[in-house]
């Protein structure tokens, strides 16, 4: 079960390191506003023995990105308020996905990101922490 509970770790890291097809084009949210830029850490909600990963956030739009978000991708804002966002991926071929951000405080996020990627489904539930500037 930890195995599996990494992977799916891993797959939520994967998820928040592409970067959105230039910087200049990603959707300024109000969610995002008030996040903290540096080092966050990442956890699975639904496997609490899967070690954290930690990911240094230069731009908050890097918390919303799927794992299969590359340059084709096209970002379509569902829903954007203060405490939260919801974003759609579609990515062509390569699949889509839904990921909805929910803010708690400025260092602390809930984050449900859901799809297809490469033809499997996958669904994570992260809660992501501020833990300080980045490595």
């Amino acid at each position: 079960m930890a195995g599996l509970g990494l992977q799916a770790l891993g797959a939520a890291a994967a998820m928040m390191m592409a970067s959105w097809a230039g910087a200049a084009n990603a959707p300024q949210l109000a969610a995002l506003a008030k996040l903290e830029t540096g080092e966050w850490e990442l956890r699975l909600r639904d496997d609490p023995s899967a070690p954290p990963r930690r990911l240094c956030v230069t731009m908050p739009h890097q918390l919303l990105e799927p794992a299969n978000a590359g340059p084709g991708c096209k970002p379509f804002v569902v829903s954007d308020a203060p405490a939260a966002a919801t974003v759609t991926f579609d990515c062509g071929a390569a699949g889509n996905a839904r990921t909805d951000l929910r803010v708690e405080t400025p260092r602390l996020i809930q984050i449900r990101s859901q799809g297809i990627s490469d033809g499997a489904p996958f669904s994570n539930m992260v809660e992501g922490r501020h833990v300080g500037a980045c490595r």
